[in-house]
């Protein structure tokens, strides 16, 4: 649960950070990516957390396709309440098949090679002990 929190906010953050400045395109644009950049520092103390905490609990990728579904939910919101942006459907058929991910990454796992039960030695490899195995 810690690393969906985090990654949450670390999304709030890296949104502003990526999307905020188009509400003001009159400020000129290096005062726009040192804002963006100052707003992007505070999302990376979130993410690494997140990333760093809950890899062993999620494999790498499983951290990735939650950030991204994370990411597409905190934009949707972003989009209609900060930018006053509808999405389309064209933009919903696409969010879901990035929400599709979700089921192959999460759902059709296959076995980690640790995951899988110990294989029983053969015969041959227990009479000699010096036969690499």
């Amino acid at each position: 649960m810690r690393t969906i929190v985090l990654l949450t906010v670390s999304n709030i953050f890296m949104t502003a950070a990526w999307y905020g400045h188009l509400k003001y395109k009159a400020v000129p644009l290096w005062i726009a990516i040192f804002v963006s950049w100052a707003i992007a520092l505070v999302e990376y103390c979130f993410q690494v957390p997140a990333n760093r905490w809950g890899h062993g609990q999620f494999t790498a990728p499983q951290l990735k396709v939650m950030q991204e579904v994370i990411t597409l939910l905190v934009f949707a919101g972003f989009s209609l309440l900060y930018l006053n942006e509808k999405l389309r459907w064209n933009d919903m058929i696409g969010f879901a098949l990035i929400m599709a991910a979700v089921y192959f990454v999460f759902v059709l796992r296959p076995q980690k090679v640790t995951d899988l039960p110990p294989q029983p030695s053969s015969p041959a490899a227990s009479s000699n002990p010096t036969a690499p195995t």
